[in-house]
């Protein structure tokens, strides 16, 4: 007995930090996903005696709770919620495939070819990564308004009526949602084929030349089957972010997509089961989706390569008027990627800039204004401490996930791994809704402290616990990937001369590992400065709203609103820049990994 009792001790002893994980993410992660499932069957109902009238107990009408599919038949029934859920699926797949077309090519380019200004090119091509897709449909406001600049330079051309102006986002809608989305979510894409490519094994597409394929034959019998796996990565996160994106509609103000029917449930999140049955079902789409690539990934076994990499030595000079067609292509999609944030950066600068293409007057008074508008000032400093502390508890996390995977490989870590991985599947806006409604009753041995987890008193800490989450793949990859780098025999070196396991792991794991972390670290940083489904739906109170909250409130005041939106979308802007030239720098092609579902 004292012997099973010393292996259970020890075992504990052995695992306590990973079980300390586990719990973390079931709480956080696994809890306000169950919570909903349920909330979305049932609804409560005043009881009713024989005569009709209410049953009173202790002075209250008495309740029941009522299981019911309604809500779920309501979707299919209902013409406008179908329709919602139609315009959503169509956002997703439309974007996903525009995505797919425009990165394959330009990863071929980029991974075969070698020409002049490939690297300042290529950097350029995840421009629309520093600007949250909501902030670029700010911008492309001021170009596409009816008296916007696109109008006004063809009434100068006389190709449009003064009088009769095309209004382009009235008539844009689902359309400009699409493209909006494409401009952003294309460099994902791009950076998952990128990396596919870059490990295929030239040698079987040159055995495919020698056998008289045509290039055509060879991409679609070796090439594209190879790099599968990178590719519904990639199309996967891009299929979950489109389908579940809440900014861009709000901003274009198409509400007929579930994002936004979620939205503007929040208000009766605790007794409209019709918000969890939403929920529920733009969980069940992803995850479905998320799993369907992995079920098409995992029956491509035949395809398997013998052999890594090689593509940089058997990459060619293109010829000049090759080089000439990427310029032109990267030219024209970075142009339109870009007019979404120059708009950020005009209106941002702007004086004024009325019935006239381009502003007459700059002034740096918006900055000035953030500075000065407390609403302003507290947002960004919220978000910057909501984001250190949230990259804080992902670095701790992320560097222990990726050592219990890496190194004690087994049932505990695989299931670790697979939880980690999981906000990549699961989009942020289902997890905010449980955030929203799950902790707020909550109590334990009769001590209620749902208090401490109401984001209607204070969304603090569920801020920084959903940034938290939502960022962890990113670190935990980054971590993985460097972990795998470091030979085990260099810490086996160091326990052979008597260095205890944290020793060993503090002189050194970690300086070996430091490149990745801080990688990893940066890029959950950025991106929770920027993240806007949690962020519009847990911070209700101006004093607790983070930057992404407060554009948007910023967009809908009048007057002045716009312009100190545009400039703390600027300031974000800047932020993300740095954040990622410094990841790109660290990380390298490594960087596509991150993107990974």
């Amino acid at each position: 007995m004292r012997a099973i009792v010393w292996r259970l001790y020890d075992n504990l002893k052995t695992h306590a930090l990973p079980l300390i994980i586990l719990a973390f993410l079931g709480f956080f992660l696994l809890y306000p996903i169950a919570y909903v499932i349920p909330s979305a069957t049932h609804y409560r109902e005043t009881v009713l005696d024989e005569s009709g009238k209410p049953v009173i107990q202790n002075g209250q009408p008495a309740t029941r709770d009522v299981w019911t599919g309604y809500f779920f038949w309501l979707l299919l029934s209902n013409k406008f919620l179908w329709q919602c859920f139609l315009n959503s699926v169509l956002i997703a797949v439309t974007t996903t495939v525009l995505t797919t077309l425009v990165s394959l090519p330009l990863a071929y380019w980029f991974t075969r070819l070698r020409f002049v200004g490939q690297s300042l090119l290529s950097g350029f091509l995840l421009v629309p990564l520093i600007l949250p897709p909501f902030v670029g449909a700010l911008g492309m406001e001021r170009l596409l308004n009816p008296y916007g600049t696109i109008n006004l330079l063809l009434m100068d051309l006389k190709l449009m009526d003064p009088h009769q102006p095309f209004d382009w986002l009235a008539e844009a809608g689902l359309l400009g949602v699409i493209i909006l989305e494409v401009l952003h979510l294309y460099p994902i894409m791009y950076l998952n084929v990128a990396a596919a490519l870059a490990n295929l094994d030239p040698s079987l597409e040159d055995a495919a030349r020698n056998l008289g394929a045509g290039e055509f034959r060879i991409f679609r019998t070796v090439t594209f089957p190879l790099m599968l796996p990178g590719y519904f990565a990639g199309a996967t996160i891009v299929f979950v972010w489109a389908f579940t994106d809440l900014g861009t509609p709000l901003v274009f103000n198409f509400s007929q997509v579930l994002s936004v029917q979620i939205f503007n449930q929040i208000s009766e999140a605790q007794t409209n089961p019709l918000g969890y049955a939403l929920v529920v079902t733009t969980m069940l789409v992803t995850l479905a989706v998320f799993y369907l690539s992995r079920s098409l990934v995992g029956t491509r076994g035949q395809y398997v390569m013998m052999s890594r990499g090689g593509v940089g030595s058997v990459a060619r000079p293109a010829g000049g008027l090759a080089t000439l067609g990427i310029y032109l292509f990267v030219g024209v999609l970075g142009l339109f990627s870009v007019l979404p944030h120059l708009g950020v950066i005009l209106m941002s600068f702007t004086g004024r800039w009325s019935f006239t293409p381009w502003p007459t007057e700059w002034t740096t008074d918006a900055y000035r204004l953030v500075l000065s508008e407390r609403l302003a000032y507290t947002s960004i400093v919220n978000s910057l401490w909501y984001s250190l502390g949230s990259t804080l508890l992902d670095l701790i996390l992320g560097f222990s996930i990726a050592y219990y995977v890496v190194r004690r490989p087994g049932r505990l870590s695989a299931l670790l791994d697979g939880l980690t991985m999981l906000p990549l599947a699961v989009p942020g806006l289902v997890l905010a809704f449980g955030y929203l409604t799950c902790y707020s009753r909550m109590s334990l041995f009769g001590w209620q402290f749902g208090k401490w987890l109401d984001p209607a008193t204070n969304p603090t800490l569920l801020l920084i616990m959903a940034y938290t989450v939502r960022r962890l793949p990113y670190v935990a990859r980054a971590a993985m990937a460097g972990m795998m780098q470091i030979a085990p025999a260099l810490e086996e070196a160091a326990e052979n001369l008597g260095a205890s396991r944290w020793r060993m792991l503090r002189t050194i794991t970690l300086p070996l590992l430091s490149a990745s972390l801080i990688a990893g670290g940066i890029l959950a940083f950025a991106f929770a400065m920027l993240e806007v489904s949690d962020s519009l739906m847990l911070a209700q109170q101006e004093r607790f709203m983070p930057i992404t909250r407060a554009i948007f409130g910023f967009w809908l005041r009048p007057d002045d609103g716009p312009y100190i939106a545009s400039a703390m979308g600027t300031i974000g802007m800047g932020i993300l820049v740095v954040s990622l030239l410094l990841a790109s720098a660290v990380l390298g092609r490594r960087m596509g990994e991150l993107f990974r579902a």
